[in-house]
């Protein structure tokens, strides 16, 4: 529970509002804030369009610049009202929120920087506290650390492709350089294996030997299954991780149990009793 002290009433009024989304004040503060992020938003795509840029400049800039200053306040009001402000500023939304006012003062210097602050559409996951979907942020942490398991053996594998494709290009150089100036060299080479091995395809580069079709259609169908092993890592870790048991076996130190098991797979030893649910 957050306290405050009997002088600091206009703070824990500002608290509730803008932190606290179960009250009627909270929730209209963070709708009107989501509507705002929306706009903003689509201001700044609008903006990248250069027929509506040179026809609605002037309207573009004063309603950035009206949508920074008013992110601007209320940046400077959570920080004001909030009692840990070190904790807020380094938070995940802290820094989302001053991302989200950073562009537009830059662009004073660099103006292209301006479109950056599309970044304020990342503040639109504070729906998910606003609307009580508590459950689908577990169900992403729990992905998260799903992929964190995964991620060595994902490295592994990608620096498995990187050699594979360093390899494809160099063949594909010798079989086409000749022939097609789209094979220049070998880094162009490199470039259109890893668009072939992706299924990308964008078709800038193209074989025209009866060889190198015949190496690129070999590329094609093995993109296909390379694609599904990352994927097939990371269900797999996830699977596991709803099946493990949150016990250490005391005998051998092993960690990987199923949650119905009453032994350890590894030594035989029984398990102590799980901390899990």
């Amino acid at each position: 529970m957050t306290s405050f002290k009997p002088s600091d009433e206009l703070k824990q009024k500002l608290y509730v509002i803008i932190f606290k989304s179960d009250t009627k004040g909270g929730k209209l503060f963070d709708v009107l804030l989501l509507i705002v992020i929306v706009f903003s938003v689509l201001l700044s795509m609008l903006e990248s369009i250069v027929e509506y840029d040179k026809q609605y400049l002037i309207p573009f800039r004063i309603g950035e610049w009206i949508i920074t200053f008013l992110f601007t306040i209320e940046y400077i009001l959570r920080i004001y009202c909030v009692p840990n402000k070190k904790k807020y500023i380094f938070s995940f939304y802290g820094i989302i929120d001053f991302l989200s006012i950073l562009p537009a003062f830059i662009s004073i210097l660099f103006s292209s920087t301006r479109y950056f602050s599309i970044i304020r559409s990342l503040r639109l996951l504070r729906i998910f506290r606003i609307l009580k979907l508590s459950r689908y942020v577990k169900e992403s942490n729990h992905l998260a650390e799903s992929i964190k398991r995964s991620a060595k053996k994902i490295l592994l594998f990608s620096y498995f492709i990187i050699i594979m494709v360093t390899i494809l290009g160099a063949i594909m150089y010798v079989v086409e350089s000749k022939v097609n100036p789209g094979f220049g060299n070998i880094p162009e080479s490199v470039y259109w294996a890893v668009v072939t091995l992706t299924t990308v395809g964008y078709g800038d580069i193209t074989p025209v030997t009866f060889l190198g079709q015949l190496i690129a259609t070999v590329i094609m169908l093995l993109g296909y299954s390379i694609i599904a092993v990352p994927t097939g890592i990371v269900s797999s870790e996830m699977i596991r991780s709803h099946r493990m048991k949150d016990v250490v076996c005391l005998k051998c130190g092993n960690q990987e149990h199923d949650r119905n098991a009453f032994y350890c797979h590894q030594c035989g030893s029984r398990l102590p009793i799980s901390k899990s649910p």
